[in-house]
């Protein structure tokens, strides 16, 4: 058992973080941290991963991919800043779902571009009514001879107010029937209303709702082949979890270096507070929850590159890394003290930030019974 990262993963990890310190994070300094970035902004972001084989990470390289583990996409996703990642990583999950499907005219039409960051896409599942279980999706497709009219409202959808392509979850009625299928909706095609959602933390990013109102979609646009709708969309939840960990995990570790530095500058008493066993308590804790979570998240998507069944160890990387480092980022506030409530010195917005990591791709609840499921072999979801 090697808890060493390989050296051709050291290579993947320093070349990312190189990118960040030479254009991601001077690019992203210029912007506002209470706004969303530009599109402009966010097609350079883009770019820099397409540079690094991220946005089509856990796509094929015969389909134009990077064909990652799905250890080397999250050490990777590791290191980027959080405004980068949210918008490569909703990209790249979209890219992954095409890339699923046997739609071989959608593939040619669409994921050159997509790969090259040259266009932005993003995926619309959750309905104002519908969250967890996408079987009970509403949004709806009706024939009209060579089009299909898209009726419906989509929430939480991250990208698309910048997105140039939504791939879209919807049913398409058969009869008595309701089958769940996907639909790309090209905004150069598509008229539709999208619209930013104010929340509590990560401004920079971009989360929104959408309407689809008698939206007109060529039918060559729907996505045919493939695994059926809802196993598509949990195949990439089950990376996408532990990656939100190690999201939370690296705003932790800022968290922490600032702490620790803070320790061992700041003096109160004739010497650094570094020194007070309590301060050294929380820092031992802030460490051993970052470390801890790290762990959990790269064992979660080992198992996932071994083939295993990984619903119940994806679920707890989540759930247990999000909240740990949650608390982690508490306990380094209150190290800094009142320099820690300060705008200044950006602990409030790692604050802020984590809090929303609670939710994408499965909420501490879901997460938790997705988790017994799998010990007990009992669906509380069902019955």
């Amino acid at each position: 058992m090697d808890f060493s990262i390989s050296s051709d993963q050291r290579l993947l990890v320093d070349a990312t973080q190189q990118a960040v310190e030479r254009h991601i994070e001077p690019l992203l300094a210029k912007q506002p941290l209470d706004t969303p970035l530009t599109k402009d902004v966010s097609l350079e972001i883009l770019k820099h991963g397409a540079n690094l084989g991220l946005t089509a990470a856990r796509t094929s390289e015969e389909l134009g991919g990077s064909g990652l583990s799905a250890l080397d996409y999250g050490l990777m996703c590791e290191q980027l800043p959080t405004a980068a990642l949210f918008v490569i990583f909703p990209h790249e999950t979209t890219v992954a779902r095409l890339a699923l499907s046997d739609d071989r005219d959608i593939q040619e039409k669409y994921l050159s571009s997509l790969i090259e960051g040259k266009r932005i896409t993003c995926t619309a599942a959750t309905e104002p009514g519908v969250g967890s279980n996408p079987k009970e999706i509403q949004a709806r497709l009706k024939d009209e001879g060579d089009h299909y009219l898209l009726n419906g409202r989509k929430m939480w959808v991250s990208n698309v107010t910048i997105a140039d392509l939504v791939q879209v979850t919807s049913v398409l009625p058969q009869g008595d029937e309701r089958k769940l299928v996907r639909i790309l909706v090209d905004r150069e095609e598509s008229e539709y209303l999208a619209e930013e959602i104010p929340v509590v933390g990560m401004k920079q990013s971009h989360l929104g709702e959408v309407v689809f109102d008698n939206c007109r979609v060529p039918k060559s646009n729907l996505i045919q082949g493939g695994n059926d709708v809802a196993r598509t969309l949990t195949m990439t939840w089950l990376a996408n979890r532990p990656i939100i960990g190690l999201c939370a995990v690296q705003m932790a570790q800022r968290a922490f270096d600032l702490a620790k530095d803070f320790a061992q500058n700041r003096s109160q008493f004739g010497r650094t507070i570094g020194e007070f066993q309590l301060i050294q308590e929380r820092l031992a804790d802030i460490e051993t929850a970052i470390v801890s979570s790290r762990l959990l998240c790269y064992h979660a998507l080992h198992e996932l590159d071994q083939g295993k069944r990984a619903n119940g160890v994806t679920a707890m990387a989540k759930r247990y890394a999000v909240s740990s480092c949650d608390n982690a980022i508490r306990l380094a506030m209150q190290v800094l003290g009142s320099m820690g409530l300060s705008e200044e010195v950006g602990l409030e917005q790692l604050a802020r930030n984590i809090r929303m990591l609670a939710i994408p791709d499965g909420t501490p609840e879901i997460l938790t019974l997705i988790q017994g499921r799998e010990i007990t072999g009992k669906d509380a979801f069902r019955g």
